[in-house]
């Protein structure tokens, strides 16, 4: 975004007119005009109330603020932005998120894997804008949060009040998967993507996950599954989202990879294993470059007219001043 002109030569004589016209009127003297002092001979003299020979010099000064007001909307000031406008329409991926409370568990570098997930889920989204990108959570029962759309702060803002437990305890990823399947069904993109990002195996749910998997596979869109965490006993720092109570302590990660990598082979897709913070980030980057499509755009200044505010502004300075110099100075003037 930048400011400027398009007559900017009208502009830079608003720098040099103005101050000319002060200098030339501040050094020149009406010779028809003669000082008298009011009030009797030796007398005191008369004064008014106010010191209008100050406030003289403030609407002289508001006169030749209008002016170079006026010399500016003449130049006409324009608000320049650039944008990039995309030729073509890019993929719909949906996210299909865990937040079971085991999301939790803090191992990857100290932080938890919901955040880190979280964290790289809006990385992966802010380098890809031509790509719709919706998003679905899992507990003991699957929703759909949001669906793809290339709008990032309302993304963003989702995932900011999504709550690890706020759908139970359990984790449904056939349900998940299933709810993917639904709203990537009638996608007319050119490439339909489901992620799942979940640390734990399938309990919960009306939908096995391998079925739902071969759902996406024989609509053609892709499946990638990223296996957060590692098993073993991991620390744990979680909030009930009902009862606002904190639970923190040693937590027994009950990781099962071989269900999570049968799972992406039902559905023709991809595993990746992510035990450490670093190798999720990696996890996200092999989707990225799994997920290339040629993306096509043009960019494009879009111009906002400013002329109008700097006319009114201009317009409203002269006429205060023409007001309080007419009738509220015409007894002194």
């Amino acid at each position: 975004m930048s400011f400027g002109f398009e007559r900017p030569f009208l502009a830079v004589a608003a720098f040099v007119v103005i101050p000319l016209i002060w200098f030339i009127a501040s050094r020149l003297k009406n010779p028809f005009v003669v000082s008298l002092p009011l009030g009797a001979p030796g007398g005191v003299p008369f004064k008014t109330s106010v010191a209008i020979s100050r406030l003289v010099k403030v609407l002289r000064a508001l006169e030749y603020a209008g002016l170079f007001l006026l010399f500016l909307s003449a130049a006409e000031p324009v608000l320049r932005t650039r944008e990039t406008v995309w030729l073509g329409r890019g993929a719909d991926i949906i996210f299909v998120l865990d937040i079971s409370p085991s999301m939790a568990a803090l191992d990857m570098d100290g932080r938890s894997r919901f955040y880190v997930a979280r964290e790289l889920l809006l990385d992966f989204a802010a380098q890809r804008p031509s790509d719709s990108i919706g998003l679905a959570a899992v507990g003991s029962d699957a929703a759909l949060l949001l669906p793809p759309t290339t709008d990032r702060l309302v993304l963003q803002s989702r995932l900011d009040h999504l709550r690890l437990g706020e759908l139970g305890e359990a984790t449904a990823l056939g349900m998940g998967l299933a709810v993917a399947a639904f709203h990537l069904e009638g996608s007319q993109a050119r490439r339909r993507v489901a992620v799942l990002l979940t640390d734990g195996e399938n309990n919960a749910g009306a939908v096995h996950p391998e079925s739902a998997a071969a759902v996406l596979r024989d609509m053609g869109a892709s499946l990638w599954v990223i296996g957060i965490g590692s098993g073993g006993i991991v620390p744990i720092d979680y909030l009930d989202p009902f009862t606002m109570i904190r639970h923190t302590g040693m937590y027994d990660s009950a990781f099962d990879e071989e269900s999570l990598r049968a799972l992406s082979l039902a559905g023709g897709g991809t595993y990746i294993p992510a035990p450490t913070a670093s190798a999720l980030a990696a996890a996200f980057d092999t989707v990225d470059d799994g997920e290339l499509i040629i993306r096509r755009s043009s960019v494009t200044t879009r111009l906002q007219p400013l002329a109008a505010h700097f006319l009114i502004a201009a317009l409203a300075l002269l006429a205060g001043v023409r007001f309080v110099r007419r009738f509220l100075l015409g007894a002194w003037l």
